[in-house]
């Protein structure tokens, strides 16, 4: 995450709600506020996976993302050539965010 040191993130285990299924995924997540239209948004990947792509077809799809930090709802879209699916969402990441600007919280 150094290379964007100015955004918020996490990587690791999540759990992605589609529609009434649940799959173990891991993800990886960054996110920034956004000053023009005063909203945060969040976006990233998720790894690879047999059954979420047989249940996503390549579809944009509405989705919630649940990772130890928090839930958020989100929408998944145009997979990668891995096979790697986009998740994108605003407001309230599903990810534990600085919320002040001391070192020490960091």
């Amino acid at each position: 995450m150094d290379e964007h040191p100015e955004d918020d993130g996490y990587q690791g285990p999540a759990t992605l709600v589609v529609g009434e299924r649940e799959f173990a995924v891991t993800v990886e997540l960054r996110g920034h506020f956004q000053p023009i239209d005063g909203y945060y948004r969040w976006y990233g990947r998720i790894g690879a996976n047999a059954e979420v792509s047989t249940v996503v077809a390549g579809r944009r799809i509405p989705a919630v993302l649940r990772t130890p930090g928090g839930e958020a709802p989100g929408e998944l879209s145009d997979p990668d050539t891995w096979d790697r699916y986009r998740i994108m969402g605003t407001s309230t990441p599903p990810f534990v965010v600085q919320t002040t600007l001391d070192a020490a919280d960091s």
